[in-house]
């Protein structure tokens, strides 16, 4: 009896021994799942809107690991997106108005810029720039607070919003880089109105009727354009506006124009010019035009800093890609030898990017971006449905080769 008692107790402890073993072997096996979870990458969504001129970005904090940004145009120009932080600078391919594309990158904690790179920085520097925090929810205090800088919401955990030195470290010091001046300053994508006074100078031409000396290049952006847009602009290439038949005249210009957003722009100034036929011109312009073409925005009537024409996609590609300072679009009385002509002739004002050579004055760059903005082009046309102006080709456009603008307060 007691023999049976001890093998029955020594049975009992071997299966007790057994039954414990399993269960050490099952919690280590959860925790190696556990691990392995923790292990695995988050995915994040990030819903990014591009507007003139806005980066929308929500939500603006993440987690670190792997992210899609879906990235919507909504604005009227192509955009696209670029994300910049910790050695790391990706894009998206340039984005049509109203077309959408998704950026895959997988991002470690820190604070990244998210901006439109579009036309060599003229786009960020009108203020199409924000930021994306990422940081691990399980190294931040619970204490936040948020500071709104440039477009963009800038979120602190606790003091620093990240779980060491070395990532706190590195984010505000990525943080200062990115206002650190050049196209990131805070002062260059400050809200409020700019305002911007214009001289004209230097040789005076007159722009005649003739061939754009780039058709070639430009048919590839006129295909892209809906079909009444291709005829306008494929007739114009060949005998248009855009051309090097030129010829020297004197005149003067002197405007003021104000940029306050999408909606009461100003504009106020004066043209005088004797053309090559010895017609008196003089252009009144005292209203902006707020009216949108498709692929012609008019951006409330002023806009200061645009990258656009030629291979940019934005306006006509009968113009080589230019850098502006200004560009505007006014409405304005039209005078010939003292007669009133119109008080809705439609002006066009860019001080941009030379494109002409200075012994000639034909056009001489396909992108003459790079160059420096001293050419003022004044460009009068007839309203819709009213009579062509008593002019060749039935427009006048002037430039004034060596003209300036100075930024002044309100």
């Amino acid at each position: 009896m007691n023999a049976l008692w001890q093998s029955g107790t020594r049975g009992n402890t071997r299966s007790l021994r057994s039954l414990f073993m399993l269960c050490v072997g099952l919690v280590l096996q959860c925790a190696a799942l556990v691990h392995a979870d923790a292990d695995v990458p988050r995915s994040s969504v990030v819903k990014v809107s591009l507007s003139e001129w806005k980066v929308d970005v929500t939500p603006g904090k993440i987690p670190p690991g792997l992210v899609a940004f879906e990235v919507t145009n909504t604005g009227k120009i192509p955009h696209a997106l670029e994300v910049e932080g910790r050695g790391m600078e990706k894009s998206t391919p340039q984005i049509q108005p109203g077309t959408t594309a998704t950026l895959k990158l997988n991002l470690r904690s820190g604070s990244y810029e998210t901006y439109c790179p579009v036309g060599k920085g003229s786009h960020k520097m009108l203020g199409m720039m924000s930021h994306l925090v990422v940081v691990n929810a399980t190294e931040a205090s619970p204490a936040s607070t948020v500071n709104r800088a440039a477009g963009g919401a800038y979120e602190h955990q606790g003091e620093n919003g990240y779980g060491n030195a070395h990532e706190a470290e590195h984010a505000e010091h990525e943080h200062g880089e990115m206002y650190a001046g050049g196209n990131g300053d805070k002062d260059e994508v400050a809200s409020g109105p700019k305002t911007m006074r214009i001289a004209g100078g230097g040789t005076v031409i007159q722009i005649l009727p003739g061939p754009f000396p780039f058709a070639d290049s430009a048919m590839s952006v006129i295909q892209t354009r809906p079909s009444d847009q291709q005829a306008d602009l494929t007739k114009k290439a060949h005998l248009g506006p855009y051309s090097n038949n030129v010829a020297k005249i004197s005149g003067d210009i002197s405007l003021v124009a104000v940029d306050r957003g999408a909606s009461g722009d100003l504009i106020a100034g004066t043209a005088a010019f004797t053309a090559q036929d010895g017609a008196r011109w003089k252009v009144v312009m005292d209203r902006p035009q707020t009216k949108d073409i498709p692929f012609n925005p008019r951006f409330g009537g002023v806009v200061m800093g645009l990258f656009y024409h030629g291979a940019s996609g934005v306006h006509t590609p009968l113009v080589p890609t230019i850098q502006s300072s200004l560009a505007l679009w006014a409405i304005a009385h039209l005078y010939r030898n003292d007669q009133l002509v119109t008080d809705d002739a439609m002006v066009h004002i860019m001080l941009l990017s030379r494109t002409r050579r200075d012994t000639d004055w034909a056009l001489d760059c396909w992108d003459c971006s790079g160059r420096p903005i001293e050419e003022l082009q004044l460009q009068v046309t007839p309203a819709p449905n009213t009579p062509a102006f008593d002019a060749p080709g039935g427009f006048l456009f002037v430039n004034w080769e060596k003209s300036s603008g100075v930024s002044a307060s309100m």
